[in-house]
Parts: C-alpha cells; structure tokens; sequence
C-alpha cells in the first residue's frame, strides 16, 4: 500500500493513466497536473494546476516515460497547456522526494544531481525492459506485415542485437516461421542464438550477412546499419529500427536506394499503451516500496 505516500504526476500519455490508476488503487494522495483534456479521470485524482506549492509538498515525482528535454519541456497528451520543469520547480521539492522517469536526458539528471534530488530511470530496470521488450516486439511485427508483400513465416529475417528487446524479438520472427539471423558484439550472445536456433554472426561481420535478408530488426542504438552495408542490401528489404532515436541506420543513404527504413522507437507507448502502462505502474510502486525500506533500515 501507499498510504500517506503524495505522488505529483506531470504529464504523460495514455500509460500515465495506468500508472495513476494503480497509485490511487494502492490509497496513495494522487495529483495530477497536465490532464485537463482528460476526459474521464479516475476517482481519487486530483486535477491541478503546475505551481511550486504543488510540487513542494511531492514526496514523489512522477514524469512521463520519456522525461522532459533539454529545455525542460514536458510532454502531455492530456493537455492544453505547455508544461514546463524549470529550475525554481526542482527547488521547490522536499530534499526526501524521489523524481521518477522512464528515461532521463542531460537536463534532469542535472536539475536533480544540482538540487540533490534522487532520479530514477525505471527503464533501466531489467525487469520493466524485458517486459516492454513484448509490446515492443509486437508494434514492430505489425509494421513489417502492414510495410511488405510477403509473409515473414519462410523469410530471412535478421535481428541486430541480442539485448532484452533484440531477444525477444527473434524468438518471436522464428515462432512465426522466419528464419533468422542474429547480429551479435558477444561471444555469450553467438552462443545463446546457437542454442535458440538462429544463425549467429558477430556485427563485424555485417556486410557478409546481408544481401539475402528480407528483414531487418535493429535494435543497436549506433550508427550500423551504414551506407556500406545498405548498398549491399536487396532493395525489397524493409528496415525496422527500434534503436533510440537517431537509431542505428542511414535513413538518407536507404531512401536514396529506395529500400524502405523506418526509425520506431516507444513502440509499447504506441501499440498497447494499457500493458506498457501496467508495467510502469507495477516498477514504479515496487520502486517506491523499496525506497521506504531502505529508508527505513537506515
């Protein structure tokens, strides 16, 4: 339970609903600025306004999966308005309060590190990546079907990377059917794709494993996927990247071939925001759980 527990929410999009959903469920004082456009918020949800007063009396801050940017702009798909994390906000905030996010660029980490204020990135969770990795998996399985012509069941399909979201996305080509080559920069990686039934080969490598691919899922978020290595690609092959953006392809060089590249990144947020809501909600409730033991151990 989170009794006693007042979360601030700022902005967010619809898997910010589940997550506030849960935290009023667990009887935690829930507030929520940035939803003004929210058409039927739950009960137990107090709608307000982003002031000082609110944030100071936060013993936890919630912030949508991908932050703020540099300029402390935050996203909010429920609102009107223009939402903003500006330095007096992080001075506002009790020295106990926990600043949540799914990831965090160079301004927050800075505002919280300059203020003293514990962040943490709940995408860096192993838990909350591998269950994404699903959702993630799925979106980029529908562009693939939506973007071609031909069945993925019998093509030749290659996933770059053997991370969370990389494994799961080959087991899931090869339960369709696919045969699939996995891209890896690990010698534990060649073998667990050995072991799985795909056709390992280590990245340095690429050039020599891609002119017969119909597929490509990327999932490295660097540069390689390179002119080079596209020249050498059959132009009816489709590139999926789920790479951070600016993701891991020559999205200039692959439309000057006329091979079809496509960057999509938060695909859960996009493609089932209910399931990639619940996974937030349960890290962030476990997160805060764990913080008050430690606390209360010290």
């Amino acid at each position: 339970m989170l009794t006693g527990v007042r979360i601030v929410f700022l902005g967010g999009d619809a898997r910010q609903l589940e997550v506030i959903r849960k935290c009023v469920e667990l009887d935690a004082t829930v507030s929520a600025a940035g939803f003004d456009k929210w058409e039927a918020p739950c009960p137990g949800v107090s709608l307000e306004q982003m002031t000082v007063e609110l944030l100071s009396n936060a013993d936890v801050l919630v912030l949508p999966t991908v932050g703020c940017d540099d300029e402390g702009n935050i996203s909010a798909l429920f609102s009107s308005e223009r939402l903003m994390l500006l330095e007096e906000h992080f001075a506002a905030l009790p020295p106990h309060c926990l600043v949540y996010s799914g990831m965090a660029k160079s301004y927050l980490r800075g505002m919280c590190a300059k203020h003293s204020l514990k962040l943490i990135e709940l995408l860096n969770r192993d838990d909350v990546a591998i269950y994404n990795s699903i959702p993630t998996a799925e979106g980029a399985l529908v562009m693939a079907i939506q973007n071609t012509d031909f069945t993925i069941h019998s093509s030749k399909s290659m996933v770059l990377g053997l991370g969370r979201t990389g494994f799961t996305m080959a087991r899931s080509l090869q339960g369709l059917g696919a045969s699939v080559k996995a891209g890896v920069r690990k010698q534990e990686h060649y073998a667990r794709a050995e072991e799985m039934g795909w056709k390992p080969f280590m990245t340095s490598e690429l050039l020599l494993h891609v002119p017969d691919v119909d597929l490509i899922f990327n999932t490295i978020p660097s540069m390689i996927i390179t002119a080079q290595v596209l020249s050498r690609i059959s132009p009816h092959c489709l590139i999926v990247d789920l790479a951070s953006a600016p993701g891991g392809c020559d999205f200039r060089y692959a439309e000057k071939r006329g091979i079809k590249a496509m960057l999509a990144p938060g695909l859960p947020g996009i493609v089932a925001p209910k399931s990639a809501g619940i996974i937030m909600a349960n890290a962030l409730v476990q997160s805060i759980s764990d913080e008050a033991l430690i606390k209360g151990d010290e």
